[in-house]
């Protein structure tokens, strides 16, 4: 990849019936049913209202060999009424239903860490080399008929490996991180190119959004040492719903297509499937739109190395740098002074406006011109006003740069006086290559001043901001780059700016300003109401600060891939819910009923209901 440039990752084509992935093809998006798979009228129905959304792959799990072979019923029907979408069978602990399924859709998504290894136990267990290649070689003798299966039937499969979801096998030896599930994934990507097998997708998932980056990095990075060009099919797991799920799902997968990476995505969020795909294609578009954009002059800085998510070691200036968390800068130039209390910002600016006039309590930013010298008022600086900021007897003083504004002279103003922070704009079409730029340089120049990262939008539409601005910020917070954030949008309100900025923050790990919900897409092995549950489970819970509570359909999903929930709510069964501390399963069998209820309490006996 080119760090500041954009381009695609050159990939391999796989033939899915009609709509091949990747090489030259655009990135697609899809969806997953959440209805039973032997629920044959709804499935069709839904599959209908997704293809019409823009889906151009449909995903259904299929539990069982039953279920597998109902996805040809499925299949017929739709192309009876004219829909010829490829279809994805999703398989999880079953193996012969991966076999029946190939005969009857597009395309198998087979989970590597339950496909031949038993369901996992979190039991430490001990193997030697030669054991080690036994169950490697046992994998071998059960995948290698599945992909003749394949060939025979033209049909390609995904190698989905998710975060917690790895086998026992694999975490004895790497531990549930990024390296173990790269390594899960590789097993049987050397089978496949041993077999000669060339429609295989990857997927490589996390909620947490810091793993799944640095996960599908380092796959990419073993894939290219192996010679392999494997298109990627990018997800975050259990995003959530509603604002928060397309904020966390723009961070971690925006990063991503913002290196180049990847040739479809699925949004996954607890709503209705085809909401997912306006989501997932604007997302997309807002991405590829960077294509052919003028060019970027830049260099990486030594000490950064992406992979290792090394960040760039800032100054102290008031609260912000060093090892403070990223502040959050509200724009309210405009005058606006109403504030969400449970997103209040560390800074305001207000522009020219007298500080006078606000009060003390507020931490603010004031044009240099209109500055007075007071406690919590902070001189605001452009590019052509950098000379005189010596002049200002102030403890932190802000100047807003960008890239063309960095020259050896400004380097040396930045360096020389320990109370300036950078607010980095850019108006470039490829804005984060040139942020990136700008502070690569500064490291490079070893001027280690503090950097805040400003975009500003016109979108009259939240969710167009709440995917730009996820997207921008969140591929250079996830690398460890800039010290605060900034955003503005005139058509929006500045309460709902603030509201994204913290969100953004949370959901790449950097600040958690409230309680984080793991909640899965559900599917056809969910068994009670998901989306009413998330509700109630919200409205009794959000004010608690700093928790992780995983919502999830089946076993499938919990307690594996909510693996840093401090909470789980899991279902266990038709109305039947089990609940979590940790990955620990401490109640089982709950009617639905009484489920919440007894997470609250739960959550009071731990101590941490406040």
């Amino acid at each position: 990849m080119d760090y500041f440039n954009y381009t695609r990752r050159t990939t391999s084509e796989v033939q899915i019936g009609d709509t091949p992935l990747g090489g030259s093809n655009p990135i697609r998006i899809q969806s997953m049913a959440n209805v039973s798979t032997m629920d044959t009228d709804a499935c069709v129905q839904q599959a209908v209202r997704m293809i019409d959304a823009g889906a151009e792959y449909i995903r259904f799990t299929a539990q069982g060999v039953r279920e597998a072979e109902n996805l040809g019923t499925i299949r017929s029907l739709l192309h009876n009424q004219g829909y010829f979408t490829p279809l994805v069978a999703d398989i999880h602990f079953n193996p012969k239903a991966a076999d029946v399924a190939a005969t009857h859709v597009e395309k198998v998504r087979i989970n590597p860490g339950n496909y031949v290894d038993s369901v996992k136990t979190f039991t430490h267990l001990e193997y030697t080399e030669e054991e080690y290649a036994q169950e490697i070689e046992k994998i071998r003798q059960r995948f290698v008929p599945f992909l003749n299966i394949c060939k025979e039937h033209h049909t390609a499969i995904r190698i989905g490996v998710n975060h917690g979801s790895l086998s026992d096998r694999i975490m004895s030896r790497y531990g549930d991180t990024p390296e173990g599930m790269v390594a899960s994934c590789m097993e049987f990507l050397r089978i496949c190119k041993e077999e000669n097998f060339q429609d295989v997708v990857i997927s490589i998932k996390a909620s947490n959004t810091v793993v799944m980056v640095r996960t599908v990095r380092l796959l990419v990075q073993a894939m290219n040492a192996e010679g392999m060009q494997y298109p990627l099919h990018l997800g975050v797991t259990e995003a959530g719903e509603g604002e928060d799920g397309r904020i966390k799902s723009a961070v971690g997968i925006g990063a991503l297509l913002s290196d180049g990476i990847g040739d479809t995505i699925r949004v996954s969020l607890s709503e209705e499937p085809e909401a997912e795909l306006p989501v997932a294609r604007k997302l997309v578009d807002y991405i590829t739109s960077r294509e052919g954009h003028p060019p970027i002059t830049g260099k990486l800085s030594s000490p950064y190395n992406p992979l290792a998510g090394y960040p760039r070691n800032s100054r102290i200036v008031g609260n912000i740098g060093g090892n403070h968390f990223p502040v959050v800068i509200s724009d309210r130039r405009n005058g606006n002074f109403e504030f969400d209390y449970s997103a209040m910002p560390d800074y305001i600016y207000i522009g020219n406006e007298d500080p006078d006039n606000l009060p003390d309590t507020f931490q603010l930013i004031v044009d240099a011109h209109s500055w007075k010298e007071r406690p919590n008022a902070f001189p605001f600086f452009i590019a052509s006003e950098a000379k005189i900021m010596r002049n200002y007897p102030a403890p932190v003083k802000f100047i807003r740069l960008s890239y063309p504004h960095l020259t050896p002279e400004m380097i040396d103003i930045l360096k020389q006086d320990p109370a300036v922070v950078v607010i980095l704009s850019t108006h470039h079409r490829n804005g984060v290559g040139e942020q990136r730029a700008f502070i690569h340089k500064l490291w490079t120049a070893g001027c280690n001043a503090p950097v805040i990262l400003h975009r500003e939008y016109r979108e009259r539409n939240p969710e167009w901001l709440q995917l730009k601005a996820g997207a921008d910020f969140g591929a250079l917070l996830l690398d460890g780059l800039g010290d605060g954030v900034m955003l503005y949008d005139e058509e929006i309100s500045p309460e709902l700016e603030d509201k994204y900025m913290f969100a953004i923050l949370q959901a790449a790990r950097l600040r958690i300003s409230r309680t984080e919900y793991i909640s899965c897409p559900g599917c056809g092995r969910t068994l009670y109401d998901l989306q009413t549950t998330i509700a109630r489970i919200k409205e009794a819970t959000s004010h608690l600060k700093g928790l992780k509570i995983g919502i999830m359909g089946c076993i499938v999903n919990g307690p594996g891939e909510m693996a840093d929930a401090d909470y789980g709510y899991v279902g266990a069964g038709r109305n039947r819910i089990s609940l979590y501390k940790g990955k620990e399963c401490v109640e089982k069998n709950i009617p639905e009923e009484e489920a919440v209820d007894r997470l609250i309490q739960l959550i009071k006996d731990n101590g941490e209901w406040r």
